[in-house]
Order: C-alpha cells, then sequence, then structure tokens
C-alpha cells in the first residue's frame, strides 16, 4: 500500500516514513499544500496522513482542511488521518465532521499507528469490494417484485418463459414467500394482462361456500340464493384465475375443478347447462402435494393438471441478499403511507435483519418494518424499532459488560445510529464533541 505523508515538519516526515516503510508501506512525503495537490494529482494512493497546520498559518487548521476537502472530492473513499496536538480538539472535530476517517494526536503511539493505518486501509478495501458486489448485482424491481438473489432470477426467467404460453402453472413454496405477488406477475406478462385477474383464497373459504364462489348459483339454488349470481371462473373469463391454497380443496371441489380444467365449462349451481369459460389457471401451495396424493387426500389427475410447469419459491432466509433490498422497498412505501421522513436503517438494524430466521418470510419482512416505521422516533431505523426476538438479547448484553466495554460498546452504537456522525452520537449521550474524541481516543488506544 502507498502512503502519502503530508506535514510541513520534516522530522515527523522521516520519523513516520521510517515506521512506516519498515512495515512495508510505499511512502511519499510532500511538506506543503501545494505539494499534496500535485501529489494527488500525480498518483492515487492508499492513506494520507494529513497535517492541518502548515507554515503559513500555525494554528486554524484552514489549510489542512482545504486540503481534506479536496481530498474527499477527488476520491471519497480514500482513507485521510489527520495529524494533531490536543490544543486543537475543536479542530479536529471539524475534521472528522468533515470526512476525516481518523486522528493521531502527536506525539504518537507507533503501535497506534499501525494499528489505525492498517483498520483504515482495510475498510477502504471492503467498501469497494462492496460497492463492485453491489454494481454486478443491482437490485431489480419488476411489478411487486424486489430482489438481487440468483434464485429468484431464475424465479422471474421461468415466469418471463411460461407467462406468454397461456398454460396452466403450479407456484409452490411457504407461506408469504410471494407466491401471489409471481401469479400477479404471471398475468401482466401475459397475452391476457388486458382481462381480468381474479384470487380466490381456498383455505379462506369455507366449504359450504367454495362452490358457489367458484361456480355460481341460480336464484333458488339454495335458500339465501335469492338472486343469480356468476363464480370467480366466469369473472375470470378471458384472463387469469389464482387459485391459493389450493391444497385446502376438498375430494368433491377437486372433481369439479378438474371438469372444468378439462372441457372448459362451468355449471352454476341450479344450473341445467353450462357455460363456456375461457380462463388461464394459476395454482399456489404451501403443503407438499406429492405426499397428500400418496396419502390420498389429493387427486393425482387434478395434479398433473394445474402444474404443466412448476415454479417453487425460495424461503426469504435461503436469499439473504434479497432482504435489504426489500428491507428498503418496504421502508420507502410505508414511510410514505404513515407521512413519516425515514431515511434508511442504522447498521445494527440492518444486521439484526440479516441474522433473523424469517419463519414468515417476506410478508413478516413488510409486517416487521411497517411496525419500525411507526414505531421509529429518528431518522434512521434503529434494531430497537424492529422489534425481532434478537434485537432484545442487546439490552441485557449490556449487564454482563465491563465499565470500559459498555463505553465502547454505547458510543459505536450510537456512532451507528448517526451513520458516522460524531457530533450527532455526542449530543444523544449528552456529552460535548470533544468529550466525545477524548473518550474515542482513550477507548482505541
Amino acid at each position: 500500500s502507498t502512503v502519502l505523508i503530508a506535514d510541513d515538519q520534516s522530522d515527523v516526515r522521516e520519523s513516520l516514513g521510517l515506521l512506516l516503510s519498515g512495515e512495508g508501506y510505499a511512502i511519499e512525503t510532500a511538506a506543503s499544500p501545494a505539494e499534496v495537490s500535485a501529489a494527488l494529482v500525480r498518483r492515487r494512493f492508499d492513506a494520507v496522513f494529513l497535517d492541518l497546520n502548515y507554515q503559513t498559518d500555525t494554528t486554524s487548521g484552514r489549510e489542512g482542511l482545504a486540503l481534506l476537502a479536496e481530498t474527499r472530492e477527488r476520491d471519497p473513499d480514500l482513507p485521510v488521518i489527520v495529524l494533531t496536538g490536543w490544543a486543537s480538539t475543536d479542530v479536529v472535530v471539524t475534521a472528522m465532521q468533515a470526512g476525516a476517517s481518523d486522528f493521531l494526536e502527536k506525539p504518537w503511539d507507533n503501535a497506534r499507528v499501525l494499528t489505525v493505518l492498517k483498520n483504515q486501509i482495510a475498510l477502504a478495501a471492503a467498501r469497494a469490494d462492496n460497492r463492485r458486489l453491489m454494481a454486478e448485482a443491482e437490485p431489480v424491481e419488476e411489478g411487486g417484485m424486489v430482489f438481487r438473489s440468483k434464485s429468484m432470477r431464475e424465479v422471474m426467467a421461468t415466469v418471463d418463459k411460461v407467462a406468454e404460453a397461456d398454460v396452466a402453472v403450479l407456484l409452490t413454496g411457504a407461506s408469504g414467500t410471494g407466491k401471489g405477488v409471481v401469479a400477479r406477475e404471471i398475468h401482466d406478462r401475459s397475452r391476457r394482462a388486458a382481462g381480468p385477474f381474479v384470487h380466490v383464497n381456498l383455505g379462506a373459504l369455507p366449504e359450504t361456500l367454495a362452490e358457489s364462489e367458484l361456480f355460481g348459483h341460480v336464484k333458488g339454488a339454495f335458500t339465501d340464493a335469492r338472486a343469480d349470481k356468476p363464480g370467480r371462473f366466469e369473472l375470470a373469463d378471458g384472463g387469469t384465475l389464482f387459485l391459493d391454497e389450493i391444497s385446502n380443496a376438498s375430494a368433491a371441489m377437486q372433481a369439479r375443478l378438474l371438469t372444468v380444467l378439462e372441457s372448459g365449462m362451468v355449471e352454476r349451481l341450479g344450473a341445467t347447462r353450462p357455460r363456456p369459460v375461457n380462463v388461464r389457471l394459476v395454482a399456489a401451495s404451501n403443503a407438499d402435494l406429492p405426499a397428500l396424493i400418496e396419502a390420498g387426500e389429493f387427486r393425482h389427475d387434478l395434479y398433473f393438471r394445474l402444474n404443466t410447469v412448476e415454479i417453487p419459491l425460495p424461503l426469504l432466509r435461503e436469499r439473504p441478499e434479497d432482504i435489504p433490498a426489500l428491507a428498503t422497498h418496504f421502508l420507502a412505501r410505508f414511510a410514505q403511507r404513515h407521512g413519516k421522513k425515514i431515511k434508511g436503517f442504522g447498521r445494527p438494524a440492518e444486521s439484526a435483519l440479516l441474522a433473523y430466521d424469517w419463519p414468515g418470510n417476506v410478508r413478516e419482512l413488510a409486517h416487521v418494518i411497517e411496525r419500525a416505521v411507526l414505531l421509529a422516533a429518528d431518522k434512521s431505523i434503529v434494531a430497537g424499532d424492529l422489534r425481532l426476538p434478537g434485537a432484545a438479547k442487546e439490552a441485557t448484553s449490556l449487564e454482563a459488560m465491563s465499565l470500559e466495554q459498555a463505553e465502547r460498546y454505547l458510543m459505536q452504537k450510537a456512532l451507528d445510529r448517526n451513520r458516522g456522525d460524531a457530533a450527532a452520537a455526542a449530543r444523544q449521550l449528552g456529552v460535548s464533541r470533544s468529550a466525545f474524541y477524548r473518550r474515542l481516543a482513550k477507548l482505541k488506544q
């Protein structure tokens, strides 16, 4: 790694250069703001040690702050480590707010110099890798689907292939994985997109009403049938009928569904003449249909009518790379719905989202984010707002910490909540900025 040492004092440049070159770093030095600017133009560095005061101005730090701004403009990710004395604490605070990565007090501790430099170069490399990976897998938003995972890309590639084919599709997967959203995508990408999309949840229909709801009835067919009523098959004519939780269909209902699928005709309850219907069927199940067939609880012939193409949907925990994109999507939706100005998630909240198992899948994630939006008291979601089981453990873990560990923990949490804004973190903790940096420096030793 190549490091630029910018300081007007030759002994500082030489001693720091000897320390770093002895550890294998390539060193360049600059004695003035003009030399710093020229070096930054000439090449890219992996880190910069930057003095804030030069010969023409030895106390205010203006030249150093201007150089910091120039460096940040050229390369926002370049680690800049400020060199200073405690006499300029306020200037250090200003420098950190302006984007300095860390600071070192003169005279410095050699071990701290090496630790700070190593950590800052590693952090910069990690950020660069993260940006590269994110660029390679930007979240895709298609209709109601938000994803970047390979498994969901494969699901949507299959949807593209079958949508135009006008064949029956069976969607399988656990509750909350997004089967209803995928069914809508199939409809919207099909030649039937201009026609109706009718959703029926068989798991929510009482068995006594299911036949009437699906196939309709004529006046007088039963006690409360006061008028003719078309069923969902007729309402979906020319479009798509989505039968959710198909495994809940009774044996009689399965037989009637098979008849409709084979004949393309539907007969209302109490009617004497069937009616033709032109419906594309998409079914969904969170149950193991082959196991139900083995147990004699689901018709083998109906199963093959339903799954000309079967599309299994993965669990949310099996595609963790989709969680941040989905969470951001839901945050924007619910913040707008509830009139909250929330910009994002704190790092602990992001970690909690990724650590949780999500037994309720995407549906549970949506509920959790909406609840967090309602509970949030700040401009970003913190781990406590999520009310996830793992997040509650953070509070009790403090009891087992030493005073020094608790102080470090709380300072880091405050920085995370405020996206690295030290002044805001200090305000939340009820200390001055200078006191915050003194404590931070002590804890880093």
